[in-house]
């Protein structure tokens, strides 16, 4: 059976990663459900080998699809903050000690005499080989976590994000996206003011320069929150609907019922005694919650300009996220030993097969997201419009 040359290009066309345009944007709640996905399954791991895979994953997805914006800017401060609790998490293992037995001593240190009160607690000592792998394992951890964090910072839009949110989330999100908007646009701030340095000559790094590049970065915060505000202001936001008194008590009733609820769900799903009961009551919860979000927005008076649309690149996004957390999960109560390699004895870890083919699903949206578009995407863009009109004249 042949195909036609129409179907394979139809075929290749859908299969095919569009340039990224204001119709064709991923929701920025896509991009976050996918990092919080990989942050869910590096929560439930402490093998390096599968946290460096997730970090890799993350990393290569925030370079294919990351765009030029201020917020993009803020995932290698987040690689650098990693590192530092890696590091941090050593130190406090070398120095205050640890509780994992080990007969590999590494070095030994002197030992600060503790009152009694203090016991169980050290400072110097012994180090062993065996707590430093463990501390290594659990920085590890923290700091994809981190990461992953990180690379949602970069790909999602933070004013889309606060558009997508119910309104009776809406005073809420605007905390939420001004604390997430904070960390990359100081990074940038800080970009910018060190290349002006650099520019005049003068010193980027030591104490002095950085007391000197402090205060701008923080005047430039409050200017911009103050920007904010003013045009918030000047929107009207803050008005709200007249709603009967039954409603509001329904409203709360059910945000607080639901809320509730899913938090006692997630504990029976995680929990092995409440395996029976834990699905029904998050589901419960969740309809609990949505109905009261959907009551509770009726305060809002607000209108949305043109509404982010959930399309199929963008629940393939957010899913493979699910799907690598869920692998995860379902791997750690199948072979845990894999997912927490031991340190007592001390053993080489090892990289378990499926588990790490279900993290590799994570690199999906680098596949299916929109394509950032760049300065040479737009040039070879008009070169060829202009070719085409030239042969179009002639």
């Amino acid at each position: 059976m042949t195909r036609s040359p129409g179907a394979a290009r139809l075929l290749r066309r859908a299969l095919h990663a569009p340039e990224a345009s204001r119709s064709n944007a991923l929701p920025a709640g896509a991009w976050w459900l996918w990092a919080l996905g990989l942050a869910t399954a590096a929560s439930r791991t402490t093998n390096p080998l599968l946290l460096g895979l997730l970090v890799g994953v993350a990393g290569y997805v925030v370079a294919a699809r990351r765009t030029d914006a201020p917020w993009a800017r803020s995932y290698g401060a987040f690689i650098k903050l990693g590192l530092f609790v890696v590091a941090l998490r050593l130190l406090f293992s070398v120095f205050l000690g640890s509780q994992i037995p080990g007969s590999h001593t590494v070095l030994t240190l002197p030992e600060v005499p503790l009152p009694d009160w203090a016991q169980g607690v050290r400072i110097g000592g012994r180090v062993t080989a065996e707590q430093l792998v463990f501390s290594l394992y659990d920085g590890m951890k923290l700091a994809a976590l981190l990461i992953c964090v990180g690379a949602a910072n970069s790909l999602a839009n933070p004013a889309r994000l606060l558009k997508s949110l119910p309104g009776a989330l809406y005073e809420v999100g605007v905390a939420v996206v001004v604390a997430m908007t904070f960390a990359p646009n100081m990074v940038a701030d800080v970009v910018r003011l060190r290349t002006a340095r650099r520019l005049r000559g003068r010193p980027t790094g030591g104490m002095k320069a950085v007391a000197q590049i402090g205060l701008p970065v923080l005047e430039g915060a409050l200017e911009r929150s103050v920007a904010v505000a003013a045009s918030m202001d000047a929107r009207g936001y803050g008005r709200t609907a007249q709603v009967p008194p039954a409603v509001r008590h329904t409203t709360n009733v059910l945000t607080l019922g639901g809320l509730l609820g899913v938090c006692a769900g997630t504990y029976g799903l995680l929990a092995a005694q409440g395996a029976v009961y834990g699905l029904p009551v998050l589901l419960a919860g969740l309809v609990a919650a949505m109905a009261g979000l959907r009551l509770g927005g009726r305060r809002s008076v607000r209108t949305r300009y043109r509404p982010d649309r959930w399309g199929v690149r963008a629940w393939l996004v957010a899913g493979s996220g699910a799907v690598v957390a869920a692998a995860m999960i379902w791997a750690g109560s199948v072979d845990p030993e894999a997912l927490h390699p031991g340190v007592v004895p001390l053993t080489a870890p090892v990289l378990p097969l499926w588990p790490a083919a279900a993290v590799l699903v994570g690199l999906l949206p680098a596949l299916v997201a929109p394509v950032p578009p760049s300065a040479r995407g737009f040039e070879e863009h008009d070169r060829r419009s202009d070719d085409h009109r030239g042969k179009e004249q002639a």
